[in-house]
């Protein structure tokens, strides 16, 4: 599956984004779906993830309460709404696929996009 992600840009602290990636060249509903960031000079790290149908979901601990997952099978898209975004937000954000069951660890996951870049700015 190719992954396309967009959405990202620049905001204020307390601002808000919504960003998409959206499947083609293969069932877009056979795979688990996970957001990663990675900020620079750091490593790449969990964002969230979704199941193929969307009932399950996995949050990173730094993000609950202000990131929400979900996915449109019939659009091949999955989004990742950020609310009340921080600085230590900022890093460049990368969906990415895998056939199997959720999973927060990027080596695992098969198929990644291009990443979009998310500034926070204080």
């Amino acid at each position: 599956v190719q992954l396309q992600a967009s959405g990202g840009g620049v905001v204020q602290a307390g601002g808000s984004l919504r960003l998409s990636c959206v499947g083609s060249g293969d069932t877009f509903s056979d795979y688990v779906m996970g957001w990663f960031r990675q900020a620079p000079g750091r490593e790449r790290e969990f964002v969230s993830t979704i199941s193929r149908g969307g009932m399950r979901k996995d949050r990173a601990d730094s993000v609950k309460g202000r990131f929400t997952i979900s996915r449109d099978n019939a659009k091949n898209t999955v989004y990742l709404q950020m609310n009340t975004l921080k600085p230590e937000d900022t890093a460049v954000y990368y969906c990415a696929a895998r056939r199997n069951t959720l999973s927060g660890d990027n080596l695992v996951y098969d198929y990644w996009g291009q990443g979009t870049l998310v500034t926070v700015s204080s």
